[in-house]
């Protein structure tokens, strides 16, 4: 592990290309982390960046559109290649993101595979006219938190997501996926048992949805839970890919996309500085941050393609044009590891 300096090369974001530095993962990519019966690592990751969606729907303050798009482009700088760009919803209830189709239009010749978060087949409409490619779907394992997020019964949202799915059957170049919420707890409810969690990644699966995400809201989950129910969910579904979101709320958040991938989960969700959570479920709080996730990746061997000093960047413009809001990230905070050199005497 090591820092050296990429070639130049364009900016995406425009800006003036410059030698930065590139962080080097380890060299124990796919190989066992250790101990007799442990799991390997997967040699490579797919990070979602969730940050403009997440990150910014749970502030007071709303981001400027030309400051939302320069901090996308920011983000896609750094090797990012999926971003939740926005979510298709009532403006009333989300006033952060009222500028979905804006934020997208301004997207259109980035290399990059947007996504937008869809909580119904409205927003789903509204999302493909915009232009976006991959549909994200949300809805909860608890049926409160379905209704105080979506305002929906499951039963109502499920119906939602198969009007969703012929949609996008009929528009080339669309997809879906689907986030279940409260996967490993709820605000309401508490923890959902296993069965519950598996009725409703079954029912997404019978409508045609390949991948599924698991939501740890508002970070109930710790890493036995997460093993627990991957294990149930890809015995039962197998060929399912899963991804995993995770808050650090409690912080078990890096800890628990540890054990993610160790259970085979090679797409994980981030937030760029540590920003997220949902206006609708009480004590939620940030996402994993991206920069950790990279960071932790890097030093065991798992590659992600992302840059974290471009990642720095975007996440420092991110505070600055929002200079009231903390940005959590223990890597963005503290930097990389740096050897200050012997003491002598």
């Amino acid at each position: 592990m090591g820092l050296s300096y990429a070639g130049r090369a364009p900016r995406v974001d425009g800006m003036a290309a410059e030698r930065v530095p590139v962080y080097h993962t380890g060299q124990n990519a796919g190989r066992s982390s250790g101990g007799t019966g442990t799991v390997s690592l997967p040699a490579s990751v797919s990070i979602v960046e969730v940050g403009p969606r997440d990150g910014l729907q749970n502030l007071t303050q709303t981001l400027p559109t030309g400051e939302k798009i320069r901090y996308i482009r920011l983000l896609a700088a750094s090797g990012l290649k999926s971003i939740e760009v926005t979510s298709f919803v009532s403006p009333k209830a989300v006033p952060q993101l009222a500028d979905a189709a804006e934020t997208v239009a301004g997207l259109r010749d980035l290399p990059i595979t947007p996504i937008a978060l869809v909580p119904n087949l409205k927003g789903a409409r509204n999302a493909v006219a915009a232009g976006v490619p991959t549909l994200n779907f949300v809805f909860s394992v608890s049926a409160s938190h379905n209704r105080s997020n979506v305002n929906r019964t499951r039963e109502e949202s499920l119906a939602d997501l198969a009007g969703i799915v012929a949609l996008a059957g009929e528009v080339p170049g669309v997809r879906v996926r689907a986030s279940l919420a409260t996967a490993f707890g709820c605000p309401f409810e508490g923890q959902p048992p296993i069965a519950e969690v598996l009725r409703w990644v079954g029912a997404a699966a019978r409508l045609g949805i390949a991948e599924v995400t698991l939501a740890d809201t508002v970070g109930f989950a710790n890493p036995e839970s997460v093993r627990r129910i991957l294990a149930a969910c890809r015995e039962r579904f197998p060929d399912l890919t899963y991804g995993v979101h995770f808050h650090d709320t409690r912080g078990m958040g890096i800890a628990n996309a540890l054990t993610a991938m160790q259970c085979g989960v090679t797409v994980l969700d981030a937030a760029a500085g540590g920003l997220g959570g949902c206006p609708f479920a009480p004590g939620a709080s940030g996402n994993i941050a991206t920069e950790d996730l990279v960071f932790l990746c890097g030093e065991m061997g798992v590659k992600t393609g992302v840059d974290l000093a471009r990642l720095f960047e975007a996440s420092r413009f991110l505070q600055g044009a929002l200079p009231g809001v903390c940005l959590p990230s223990r890597v963005l905070q503290a930097g990389l590891p740096k050897a200050r050199g012997p003491i002598v005497g």
